[in-house]
């Protein structure tokens, strides 16, 4: 970790789909990690960014939703493509290590959570992603915190999520996949820190 920036100066931006609203019983579909600084600058190339696909067992069902609009995801769930949740849990920490130095023993010290409505994803990484969830802060920065206050000050303006051009005015550093889809969690994540960047141009100046 370089010395002038502490470890709870980072932020590891996070986003997950997942089988069901449900999430005592929802299952890991996908999950996507970037690290940013406070600046929400990269701290790693784009070529780290960990961007996974989990496999789903054999037998399990999903919701009727979820294979309705999500079948290309749901079909590589159920791929050779996919992997074991431990083997995304292990990325997820790996990749937490190498932007920040070997875990912090102090929670406080440690890389924030962020993104929008990150309980949700806080809550399925402490089921199914252990070794990824002991590297992270106590506290979480959730966008959409900022949203709700922006609504309310200025219910005609809204971030345009769905456009990826807004997305890289706000965060330039953006590398979006091909098929950009509100549905996709390395999408998403990304979506999430241009919206910061959007809130921090327009309602703190």
């Amino acid at each position: 970790m370089k010395d002038e920036i502490r470890s709870d100066q980072f932020y590891v931006w996070f986003d997950t789909e997942y089988s069901t609203l449900e999430l005592e019983t929802a299952l890991l579909l996908q999950v996507a990690a970037l690290i940013t600084d406070s600046s929400l600058k990269r701290v790693l190339p784009s070529g780290q960014d960990v961007r996974l696909t989990i496999r789903v067992p054999a037998g399990e069902t999903l919701s009727p939703w979820v294979e309705q609009h999500l079948p290309d995801l749901v079909k590589t769930c159920r791929s050779s493509e996919a992997v074991e949740r431990e083997v995304a849990d292990n990325r997820l920490a790996a990749y937490v290590d190498a932007a920040v130095g070997f875990p912090v023993e102090r929670e406080d010290q440690r890389p924030i959570l962020a993104g929008n409505s990150v309980h949700a994803d806080w809550y399925l990484a402490r089921r199914f992603l252990p070794r990824f969830l002991c590297r992270l802060h106590y506290r979480h920065l959730d966008v959409t915190s900022f949203k709700l206050e922006w609504k309310h000050l200025h219910s005609d303006l809204e971030f345009e999520k769905e456009n990826p051009e807004f997305i890289v005015r706000y965060f330039p550093e953006a590398v979006l996949p091909a098929s950009g889809s509100r549905h996709d969690a390395y999408y998403d994540l990304q979506a999430s820190i241009a919206e910061l960047a959007y809130y921090r141009r327009l309602l703190f100046k």
